[in-house]
């Protein structure tokens, strides 16, 4: 039986990181619109620019889902029918929707192919039976649900299935969760969370005597990474790997997004011979501020899937520039620094096009050929002698043992 291709699902907070989730291999995009989604901190899209990255996915065989995720209020409703026809308007290929009110509306007055969002918290056959009947083609699952429950409901129902394989996750049931509203005003399920669960808490016991540890509680989760069920899930029939984090930056996006294409393409290329790259788990790790874990799939979630005595989350300084030219005659490379860096410095080149290349900086050159030691200057233009072919947006990283 030949393997049907899953869609690599990739966030995008705003037009220049859904350009590089694509260029990086992404087969779809999910992005927030003007209003009525659930990234209110977010920058999001305005009409136009939804447009413009429809028209650019669309060029090359792409998609836009575009998330309508917001728990209605009564005065929102008749927002509703004219926010959906201006997204049919922009052309995209489909709405993630939570609120049985907007599948309505949807279906009523558009042709938008309906998604149901993981805040509908889906994780049982009834329920997904249940949607499918509402006019819903593909359901995103609840990350609580364990892969034998995913499979009965890709065996029993004709819907799309779509699972999260990588990014943060929430300590509360799909991100059903009212601690922001309560400790700061800020409506967690209309895209205002704060994200109490990684504050630090003084803990007490039950006579109100207080608990010292080597750091102050808390509860949040680490986040999820199924880089070693991309695999299994691919045989499981799921029909698309959906990657959080519409805020992230785009070293971030464009690095999470090439190792799961590559997965992704090295196993249908050929299942015999697919080994796992631990190589891959390593660039993963170093990318993020986080430890990750595979959360619920395999049922063996404990208390080793989350913070309880603090964590530090140290600002990432990996990315350390943008290929912006290569010149394959001089071997001359044109760099926009992103990050400091300095001859000596052991660093890593990577885009969709090849392997990951290693590069020791033994020199440097600024935009006006003048031998220099170190880039500090904020997007500074300078150049690079590099052997290896390399390509327009490529990334440079500093390398980690």
């Amino acid at each position: 039986m030949k393997i049907k291709k899953p869609e690599l699902l990739a966030p995008a907070g705003d037009l220049e990181r859904l350009k590089w989730a694509i260029l990086y291999g992404a087969d779809a995009v999910y992005i927030g619109g003007p209003s009525l989604g659930l990234r209110a901190n977010a920058k999001n899209f305005t009409f136009e620019e939804i447009k413009e990255g429809c028209q650019f996915a669309h060029t090359r065989n792409k998609r836009v889902h575009v998330t309508v995720n917001i728990v209605l209020h009564n005065q929102e409703i008749g927002q509703v029918k004219a926010y959906l026809k201006k997204l049919e308007e922009c052309n995209v290929d489909a709405i993630i929707v939570s609120d049985p009110t907007i599948i309505q509306i949807a279906k009523e007055n558009t042709k938008l192919e309906i998604h149901l969002s993981t805040q509908q918290s889906t994780l049982n056959l009834a329920a997904c039976k249940f949607w499918e009947q509402q006019g819903v083609k593909r359901i995103v699952l609840g990350r609580e649900i364990r892969k034998e429950e995913i499979q009965e409901i890709i065996n029993e129902t004709h819907l799309e299935i779509e699972c999260f394989i990588h990014g943060a996750m929430c300590a509360s049931m799909s991100g059903r969760c009212v601690l922001s509203n309560f400790l700061t005003a800020r409506d967690a399920n209309r895209g205002g969370c704060s994200q109490i669960c990684r504050w630090d808490f003084d803990l007490y016991n039950e006579t109100l005597q207080p608990l010292k540890g080597e750091k102050n509680f808390t509860f949040c989760s680490k986040d999820l990474s199924m880089l070693k069920y991309i695999p299994e899930m691919i045989d499981m029939g799921i029909a698309s790997f959906k990657i959080e984090g519409r805020m992230r930056s785009i070293y971030y996006i464009a690095t999470v997004v090439d190792v799961y294409r590559k997965t992704i393409d090295s196993y249908l290329q050929s299942k015999e011979e697919y080994h796992y790259n631990q190589e891959y788990e390593r660039i993963l790790r170093a990318c993020a501020n986080r430890d990750s874990v595979p959360q619920f799939f395999g049922g063996e979630n404990d208390f080793e899937c989350g913070y309880y005595n603090g964590r530090e989350e140290v600002s990432n300084q990996d990315f350390l520039g943008v290929v912006l030219a290569y010149n394959s005659i001089t071997k001359m490379a044109t760099i926009e620094q992103r990050n400091y860096f300095k001859i000596g410095d052991i660093v890593e080149i990577f885009g969709p096009e090849q392997h990951t290349i290693t590069y020791t900086i033994t020199e440097i050159w600024d935009e006006n050929d003048i031998p220099i030691s170190v880039v500090r200057h904020p997007r500074q233009i300078v150049k690079l002698k590099i052997e290896n072919t390399i390509y327009p947006n490529n990334l440079i990283r500093i390398k980690k043992d």
